[in-house]
């Protein structure tokens, strides 16, 4: 289920920063900066998942992606899945064979909130 939370959030992320107009983006640019500042993430990691080259198994990797997640609304700050929201913000393209998942999934407690 991470690894489809994962996969959903940057997916989200990366088409939307690259459709949207300038304030957007610098909105987008500005979030990512911030959760790897709060994160200290090695951006090494971000880039490869969204190469689709595999998903590090590293703490604050996942401590960035629930930054972005919750900094949309996706989830809140006790870690419980926004389900509507999740779903809302998908792009198209994942919706068919995501969004089955999340409504199964997405409400389940993960091991380290």
């Amino acid at each position: 289920m991470l690894k489809l939370v994962v996969l959903l959030t940057l997916g989200i992320y990366v088409p939307t920063v690259m459709c949207m107009s300038e304030e957007m983006e610098e909105l987008a640019r500005q979030l990512h900066n911030d959760c790897v500042a709060q994160t200290g993430v090695d951006e090494a990691h971000i880039t490869t998942v969204k190469d689709q080259k595999g998903f590090p198994d590293d703490e604050k990797f996942k401590c960035y992606l629930k930054c972005l997640m919750t900094e949309m609304a996706i989830v809140g700050d006790d870690g419980v899945v926004d389900i509507e929201a999740a779903v809302g913000v998908m792009p198209d393209e994942y919706k068919a064979k995501a969004e089955p998942v999340i409504r199964k999934c997405g409400v389940k407690p993960g091991a380290n909130p």
